[in-house]
């Protein structure tokens, strides 16, 4: 059995290739579009959850004028709903008195049947105080984000500005440390523009 030395013509082609490979996947990745990036600098559509919880209806018209973090939720099951929570009531109370809403949306994933009791018991072990809209039929959430679109998450967060348009977008899971400085400086630059 004769063993290919770096100098056998195949052996050479191989090492080439997967340099090529290495260094080429690498510029792909860096390329590719982050899910959700063609919804970037669209006005948000209209909600239409059935009920909400620690608020009156909101509607985007009457939100016009302030910043606005939507985030889309589910229940104990959800592992990144729930590493998420800490950090969308640390926002919530920071921003809160400067004009930033935080608006979460309750989509219901679990065996059990969905109530508003469920949803109240769910936001009280997240220590939500923020406006919840229950979305039961996902109605919104299609609307704003799968629209027959394959999406990895339904954990999906949409930052909006003060005329209603989409500037930025978490497209599910939870936040990591390099996402919550993203969002607080966009946060910050959009309170800014009062």
């Amino acid at each position: 059995m004769s063993r290919l030395g770096f100098h056998h013509p195949l052996k050479r082609w191989a090492v080439l290739g997967g340099l090529v490979m290495a260094v080429g996947g690498t510029g792909l990745a860096a390329a590719t579009v982050q899910e959700g990036e063609e919804l970037i600098g669209t006005v948000a559509p209209g909600w239409e959850p059935v009920e909400w919880v620690n608020s009156q209806p909101l509607t985007l018209d009457q939100l016009r004028g302030k910043v606005v973090l939507v985030r889309w939720w589910t229940g104990p099951e959800c592992a990144y709903c729930a590493a998420s929570a800490p950090n969308l009531n640390a926002l919530h109370e920071r921003y809160q008195a400067k004009g930033l809403v935080v608006v979460g949306f309750y989509h219901h994933k679990s065996p059990t049947p969905l109530t508003r009791r469920h949803v109240e018991q769910l936001m009280n072990g997240y220590r939500f105080k923020f406006p919840v809209a229950i979305d039961p039929e996902w109605r919104t959430l299609k609307r704003w984000w799968l629209d027959g679109r394959e999406r990895a998450w339904t954990s999906v967060s949409f930052l909006i500005d003060q005329e209603g348009v989409i500037r930025h977008i978490h497209p599910g899971g939870s936040y990591t440390d390099d996402d919550m400085t993203t969002l607080t400086s966009l946060i910050e630059e959009f309170l800014a523009k009062r």
